[in-house]
């Protein structure tokens, strides 16, 4: 079986972790905000750029990512169209797919009962998992809203993904068949809290990693594998290859099993908040079906010393105050409020604000406010990424949480 996946742009070297900060994300197309240079665990994130480019320095440290109801009037989701030739639905390509059909003006479009995300021939773990968790009529939390509005302030939601001419931004997925050969990977920075390879990475010249190119990446440079057969994701974070595979630290994850509890408690992954990647990132094949079935991951500049379920870890970037009331634990979850008026938006970016209303964004890192993550793929096109950069962060509430842990 052949690998597929999609391709990001990157360049630069990764540095080893300091007490500091990230670097800024750098200016470039229109397709897509750019993410800031990581900052170490604890240190501060970078800030990201105005539009487009990839991220131009700052050390690869964990902590960061400068990057990502009841319906209202309308009615449910139109029916979606097939899928393109690209690929296989569920598995990561870049072959266009068929248009989605139209959601109603303001409701949430309904989705199949008991179906949850797939990547390849793998579920993107279990129904009731908490990224597939449907939070349309879970309460609100006012008081926490109106912190985390007061935190960010007066912005717009982004999108973390896209692309300006031959240059793509966003999270690739690689999917390798059960017969992947694992290799060694040596953990970096994080050995005492990743999973022990070895991994089944594909080789330099066939792996995509968040930054294009495993010999020289600059940024947090996630490498995420799904593995078929076993149905095992494999994700890593500051991932480079010299003389074999490096990455800072790195998780492994059974996807046939809820994803809390995988991982200890206080303990990091290749996430600062120690939730899995992969399936917080937003797919192009899963807009164009015309549902999004799951949670997305998303940043925001800072948090406190505390998470909550599922989150195991907490993060506080050093140019941040670890006493700021308003500074969000990680692993809270944000959903679109359900009157906000989707009517004028593209039909892709309806499919996409209809998940935020069922389903919501997790906090996942550090980073810009309010940037949400999807894959690096040559078939988003501006209607379906320009809508969603009008979404103010205030039509957002807070979902009532669990009790927070440090």
């Amino acid at each position: 079986m052949s690998f597929v996946f999609v391709a990001t742009a990157c360049t630069g070297a990764i540095d080893a972790p300091e007490d500091g900060a990230g670097g800024d994300g750098s200016t470039g197309g229109s397709a897509s905000g750019a993410t800031g240079g990581s900052a170490p665990r604890g240190g501060s994130s970078g800030s990201g750029g105005s539009s487009g480019a990839s991220p131009s320095g700052g050390s690869a440290g964990k902590g960061s990512a400068g990057s990502s109801s009841k319906g209202g009037s309308g009615g449910s989701a139109g029916s979606a169209g097939k899928a393109g030739s690209g690929g296989t639905a569920g598995s990561i390509s870049a072959g266009a797919g068929g248009s989605a059909g139209t959601p109603g003006s303001g409701g949430i479009g309904s989705a199949p009962s008991g179906v949850g995300p797939q990547v390849g021939a793998c579920p993107m773990f279990p129904v009731d998992d908490a990224w597939n968790q449907d939070i349309s009529a879970a309460a609100a939390d006012p008081e926490w809203t109106r912190r985390i509005h007061e935190l960010v302030g007066d912005v717009n939601i982004h999108p973390d993904f896209g692309g300006s001419g031959d240059e793509l931004y966003g999270i690739p997925i690689n999917v390798v068949p059960a017969t992947q050969l694992a290799v060694p990977v040596v953990f970096d920075w994080y050995e005492d809290e990743s999973d022990p390879g070895p991994y089944p990475f594909p080789a330099p010249g066939l792996a995509l990693i968040e930054g294009n190119s495993p010999l020289e990446c600059d940024g947090d440079c996630h490498y995420i594998v799904v593995q078929e057969g076993t149905c095992e994701l494999f994700e890593g974070y500051a991932c480079y290859f010299e003389a074999g595979w490096h990455c800072g630290g790195g998780a492994r994850w059974d996807l046939r099993r809820v994803s809390y509890g995988q991982r200890e408690k206080g303990w990091t992954s290749a996430d600062a908040a120690g939730l899995a990647i992969a399936p917080g990132v937003l797919r192009y094949d899963e807009v164009r079906a015309g549902a999004v079935r799951h949670a997305l991951r998303f940043t925001v500049p800072c948090t406190r010393a505390n998470y909550v379920a599922p989150a195991t870890h907490q993060a506080v970037p050093n140019d941040c105050d670890a006493d700021d009331p308003n500074a969000p634990p990680m692993g809270l979850r944000v959903r679109l409020r359900a009157d906000y008026d989707i009517s004028r938006a593209s039909p892709s970016a309806q499919v996409v604000l209809n998940g935020m209303k069922r389903y919501g964004m997790i906090l996942a890192d550090n980073g810009s406010s309010f940037y949400f993550q999807g894959e690096a793929n040559a078939g988003w096109n501006d209607d379906d990424i320009e809508p969603l950069k009008d979404v103010p962060a205030s039509a957002f509430e807070v979902i009532s949480m669990p009790p927070m842990e440090d």
